[in-house]
């Protein structure tokens, strides 16, 4: 359900604690009263009718700066539905019209996963300008690469002018930094104009530190039951009705008003819902009604820590009907056993056993016992059931850079052929692959965690926070870099000079052959769990991955290797050294070749 966006019905507001509201709009002041019945002029009804104000006289037209005075409080608060704030988010909120947009999306029909490429972005770092109109600009770069989605972090308003966007506290208007909700609809246009999907990073699980000012309107939170970030949203409390159609009418708007075609839920870990119906079969079912109505397909991917395959499986046999979710256990497969790092969460993946494992089975913890949780986690996929293409996997990302102490990438500390090889087992693996801005061209800027709270004490403790956090990982708090520090987000920025040099060329134009053969190779993008085999050498530091009727050898040493082929030819392979003669395969350290019979 969409609340109206005319008559005084579009400043209307849930505060169901408050004696008094009064709307501010334009400098005047318009007294609310509660309109209790469920009923709308328009034949819809509020979820919950109690607890709703209107102003009946409140302007019908126009745009309208605004907010509201809650029992006698003279400073006025954002709308909780805010589409615009121009002034930031302590400061009144200004009506935006989503309709008013002339689209010419019109012969787009959107994809699926299978099959695809994402490319993960943000909007702050991703050009020098940091804007959505300069992100537009590189779309026909992001088209000769070869992706599919274009992925973008979250772009809800947050409190300063740069952030990561998960400290977000409107979550219905559009940074304002970032050019507002008329340049993301420009954006969305002009990706689909150039044949991209978008996806939406979206955060419901909780809410920056500053600028919240929800539990003021009402039992949005639940106090005293808090996950990692702060007080949990309230999902199954007194109350709870409302604030999971407020959830759901925000993820509805970016299907619905901005033509988004997926959105990606951050942390549904951290979700605290003992309903019956849980919130995500919710977002299944939304995802599956906007499918139906625009006759386009509506992605829901999860972020999710619990290794549980209930998320993708159907909600007629007691899933959540979602059609993704992120697989950490790849990453951390991957980064192991090219960087040899295998300190904290990483230990338990220090072999090619656990590579072979996840290209298997979707996950490594399955059920097995994970020795950084010190406990068993995890529980089997049912490969019959789950196409692997729903798991969603990279060899980086904005958490797995940007979650080190010093947010240094792959590219900072290895060489050519280990970050091809890192390439070639994202990019063939059976699942959706996912990259990260700039690891395409072996990126050397860091991406680093960046904050700008104009606030003092709350800077203060973001970074120590920081610190605390990279205890259990052993890395050195004296390098972590001060979130605060605007060099810090200035470091972040991508250095596009670089991809034009030497092996930064060189590793892009693996990345886009890479690419344009997994879509042009079926069996690298299309077969199931049971047409994937996977053989290895601990001692020898190869793999061999089957797809069908492809086969993608890796040797991870450092020394050359040599394997046995039969009736076969090189489709691609890493280092011009590479050789195939006479069944006999010779793969120099560090490389890969993808070979088809």
């Amino acid at each position: 359900m969409t609340l109206p966006a005319h008559g005084s019905e579009r400043f209307d507001v849930w505060a169901p604690d408050a004696r008094a509201v009064t709307l501010l709009a334009d400098g005047r002041e318009y007294p609310m009263h509660q309109a209790d019945g469920p009923a709308r002029p328009d034949g819809t009804t509020r979820p919950d009718g109690a607890g709703w104000w209107t102003a009946a006289d409140a302007p019908a037209a126009g745009d309208v700066d605004y907010g509201y005075l809650i029992d006698g409080d003279t400073t006025p608060l954002p709308d909780p539905r805010s589409r615009r704030q121009p002034a930031g988010v302590h400061s009144l909120s200004r009506t935006f019209d989503a309709g008013s947009h002339e689209w010419s999306d019109g012969q787009w029909q959107g994809r699926g996963l299978q099959g695809a490429v994402i490319y993960e972005l943000h909007v702050g770092t991703f050009t020098p300008e940091g804007t959505l109109d300069a992100a537009a600009g590189k779309l026909d770069y992001l088209v000769d690469l070869g992706v599919d989605f274009v992925e973008l972090l979250p772009v809800n308003g947050f409190n300063g002018t740069h952030n990561w966007g998960y400290d977000g506290v409107l979550w219905y208007a559009v940074h304002e930094g970032y050019g507002g909700p008329a340049a993301y609809q420009r954006f969305v246009d002009a990706a689909h104009a150039a044949g991209l999907g978008v996806i939406q990073d979206v955060v419901y699980n909780h809410l920056g530190p500053s600028g919240n000012y929800l539990p003021r309107f009402g039992p949005y939170l639940k106090s005293g039951e808090g996950n990692t970030w702060g007080d949990s949203v309230n999902l199954d409390g007194p109350g709870s009705d409302v604030v999971r159609a407020y959830i759901l009418e925000n993820a509805a708007m970016w299907l619905r008003d901005y033509h988004v075609d997926g959105l990606r839920l951050d942390a549904v870990h951290a979700f605290k819902d003992e309903r019956a119906v849980h919130l995500l079969e919710e977002f299944g079912a939304l995802a599956d009604g906007i499918s139906a109505e625009t006759g386009r397909p509506a992605t829901m991917i999860a972020e999710s820590d619990l290794n549980d395959p209930r998320l993708l499986y159907p909600r007629d046999v007691n899933g959540y009907g979602l059609a993704g979710q992120w697989s950490d256990d790849f990453h951390h497969a991957v980064h192991v056993n090219v960087s040899g790092e295998a300190t904290g969460y990483y230990a338990d993946f220090e072999s090619l056993e656990a590579l072979a494992k996840v290209l298997v089975d979707g996950f490594f913890h399955d059920g097995s016992y994970s020795s950084f949780r010190g406990r068993h986690h995890g529980r089997p996929i049912n490969t019959a059931a789950v196409h692997p293409a729903a798991l969603v996997v990279c060899s980086q990302n904005h958490d797995q850079i940007g979650n080190r102490a010093t947010g240094d990438r792959l590219s900072q500390s290895l060489g050519y052929g280990q970050l091809a090889l890192a390439a070639v087992a994202t990019l063939t693996s059976p699942f959706t692959p996912m990259l990260f801005m700039g690891e395409e061209y072996g990126a050397t800027t860091p991406w680093q965690f960046f904050t700008s709270h104009p606030e003092p004490e709350l800077g203060k403790a973001t970074a120590e926070g920081r610190i605390k956090e990279f205890e259990r990982m052993g890395w050195d708090p004296a390098v972590v870099p001060d979130p605060q520090d605007p060099e810090t987000f200035v470091r972040s920025r991508l250095n596009w000079a670089e991809a034009a040099d030497g092996d930064h060329a060189r590793l892009l134009e693996l990345y886009r052959r890479l690419i344009a053969l997994r879509r042009t190779t079926p069996e690298l993008s299309g077969l199931g769990f049971e047409d994937t085999a996977v053989a290895f050498s601990e001692a020898d530091r190869w793999l061999r991955l089957r797809r069908g009727s492809v086969e993608v050898a890796m040797n991870f040493s450092a020394e050359p290797r040599v394997l046995a082929v039969a009736g076969a030819s090189i489709a691609l392979a890493t280092d011009d050294a590479v050789r195939l003669d006479s069944g006999r395969l010779d793969l120099p350290g560090h490389s890969a070749a993808i070979i088809s019979k």
